[in-house]
């Protein structure tokens, strides 16, 4: 039997006898609940042709760098303003 420790902060590392049974990184585990307190864990991959979906059809020009140092200068000054409580608009 496998076992593990939750952490404050809610975390589990899953033990690597279970990752060995054929867990990767990016699949999904559902935690299914029974009403005799049983947890079960049940891991599911998203297949490839699923992910493959998501971003078909999604193609754009490259972001320049300028643009991208700009939404990142607006994010900060927004999370500056939200911290201070401040009521100025971000530009």
């Amino acid at each position: 039997m496998a076992t593990a420790t939750l952490t404050s902060k809610g975390q589990v590392t899953i033990p690597r006898v279970v990752r060995e049974l054929g867990l990767k990184a990016g699949d999904r585990i559902d935690f299914i609940f029974h009403a005799d307190g049983r947890i079960v864990l049940k891991g599911e991959r998203t297949p490839f042709e699923e992910l493959r979906r998501i971003v078909r059809g999604k193609r754009r020009k490259p972001v320049s760098q300028r643009e991208i140092d700009d939404a990142i200068g607006a994010a900060v000054v927004a999370r500056f303003l939200r911290a201070t409580g401040s009521r100025r608009k971000a530009k």
